[in-house]
């Protein structure tokens, strides 16, 4: 009895090994993507120039769907990390990026994995980009503001705002009605496009047996 039960628990071991194998490969393909889309920036309605965005967000968010929440942010770990061989801010913007998109992807994660349905999918996105709505009001006000400061004076960086949005005349107007919203809607426009792509791509994404069968590898097709 204990030998079979000592080559059962072997066996258990060997496959979680496997299966931890077989999700890393993927998760450092997203990651790779990741990192590429970080470069894809493309400018923000009722901002200013230096104020960009991208969809980087997107592969890391996918990976919290199928590998779970530390997934999620393991790329987004990855994908700042190689950012750092070519920042241009001493690290202070992947750091605030890190931060909105590690709390973008875990809490979507988390609540996915509850119970994988399409009604979870959506209440996960929604809940997400609050997070990094919240995450980004704090970061801006806290890190980028400031980082941004060194370069132009508060007052000259809250007039380009006010350019575009009279009543932004604080940096508090500024993280209020310029930073919360903007990544709010970011992460609506980051979550509706991975439930797009993670439904085709669900059924083909190499993962372990027992996330296959379990509650968090589920497919957007149920309610």
């Amino acid at each position: 009895m204990s030998v079979n039960l000592a080559n059962k628990t072997r066996n258990d071991q060997k496959n979680k090994e496997e299966a931890r194998i077989r999700e890393m490969a993927p998760a450092a393909m997203l990651a790779g993507i990741a990192y590429v889309l970080a470069f894809a920036e493309f400018p923000v309605p009722f901002s200013p120039s230096f104020a960009r965005m991208d969809l980087s967000d997107l592969p890391a968010l996918i990976g919290a769907f199928a590998y779970g929440p530390g997934a999620g942010i393991g790329i987004e770990l990855v994908k700042n990390g190689l950012q750092l061989t070519t920042t241009s801010t001493a690290g202070v913007g992947e750091l605030a990026n890190f931060l909105m998109g590690g709390f973008y992807v875990f809490t979507a994660g988390m609540i996915w994995r509850i119970r994988p349905s399409k009604k979870t999918a959506v209440l996960s996105c929604i809940a997400a980009s609050v997070a990094m709505g919240v995450m980004a009001a704090a970061a801006n006000y806290f890190i980028l503001l400031p980082m941004f400061e060194t370069f132009l004076p508060l007052d000259q960086l809250i007039q380009a705002f006010g350019e575009f949005m009279p009543f932004i005349r604080t940096k508090m107007d500024v993280v209020l009605y310029h930073a919360f919203p903007f990544n709010f809607l970011k992460g609506l426009v980051i979550g509706w496009a991975a439930m797009l792509i993670y439904r085709k791509l669900a059924p083909v994404l190499p993962v372990g047996q027992e996330r296959k069968a379990g509650k968090n590898h589920g497919i957007f097709g149920k309610e």
